[in-house]
């Protein structure tokens, strides 16, 4: 058996009860592997995006996209922790409102993306992007980069500098 039908059976065969996110991990690991896997930059990216495709697929409007990135980067950073509570409670909020099936979408996705011809998809995938980039273009440069931001982690420019 090769080490991608392995990891499938292994996945597949998990104890009643494991967290989602244990779960995760292995698929995690098998894809990407202990330095991508950890870049909390690089799993920032993917989060946001997954989350901006949920809220596209609901109809939600580009518009207070933008404004809600300006709004949060403008006020004070939270407690990781108690961010992603907030996550999670929202998460299941906007599922009830939408009638979705939070946990049924989130098994079902982790099924697909353990299949093995999508494993394979997903390291092409990653492999064909620059280096530091959830796209498949290279990140622009705005010049605002990690020190052009305040303690908020808002973008400075020469308006609030």
């Amino acid at each position: 058996m090769d080490s991608l039908s392995s990891f499938r059976a292994d996945a597949l065969h998990t104890q009643r009860g494991q967290s989602f996110q244990s779960r995760v991990l292995p698929w995690l690991m098998e894809c990407f592997g202990a330095e991508i896997a950890a870049d909390k930059v690089e799993r920032c990216d993917r989060f946001i995006e997954e989350a901006l495709e949920l809220a596209q697929s609901l109809d939600w409007p580009i518009e207070r996209a933008h404004a809600l990135v300006e709004y949060v980067f403008n006020r004070p950073k939270g407690e990781p922790h108690q961010e992603v509570g907030g996550v999670m409670v929202t998460l299941a909020a906007l599922c009830e409102a939408a009638g979705l099936d939070m946990q049924a979408g989130g098994d079902d996705e982790l099924a697909r993306i353990m299949r093995p011809e999508i494993v394979l998809k997903i390291r092409a995938k990653q492999a064909a992007k620059p280096t530091g980039s959830a796209l498949p273009i290279a990140p622009p440069q705005t010049g605002m980069e990690p020190e052009g931001r305040n303690e908020h982690n808002a973008p400075t420019t020469p308006e609030t500098v």
